[in-house]
């Protein structure tokens, strides 16, 4: 039971994240005709921000309820945005006192990403 009531905190926060993620693109000018894609920059950061909130909390704070960090930072956060999880772990690789492991980590994510992003319209040829 327990599993199940956390896998729906993960899909409400997830849907919740997803479709304000959608209403930012609709609000802000997005990568379309070449312009800059402000709505996934206004996302990723605000996300970040978020994120940042949610364990910032959670950590400093023994009764914050479990589920409800399932529900903000698993969920609502990665329905939003998972570069906002991807700086969360690169700041615990920097505070555990591993920068070879942080530069290794963002290095191998952005060339790896492009590359398969790269890879992944050239297989949709």
């Amino acid at each position: 039971m327990k599993t199940l009531l956390d896998l729906l905190a993960v899909g409400a926060g997830s849907f919740l994240g997803g479709a304000s993620r959608f209403l930012v693109g609709k609000w802000l000018p997005g990568a379309a005709g070449g312009g800059f894609p402000w709505a996934t920059f206004a996302v990723n950061v605000a996300g970040c921000f978020l994120l940042g909130l949610v364990a910032g909390c959670a950590g400093r704070n023994a009764g914050f309820d479990p589920r409800l960090r399932l529900l903000l930072a698993t969920g609502f956060c990665g329905g939003f945005t998972t570069f906002s999880t991807f700086m969360e772990e690169n700041l615990s690789l920097l505070r555990d006192g591993r920068p070879g492991a942080f530069a290794l980590y963002v290095a191998a994510s952005l060339a790896l990403g492009f590359a398969a992003v790269l890879l992944g319209h050239q297989f949709a040829k």
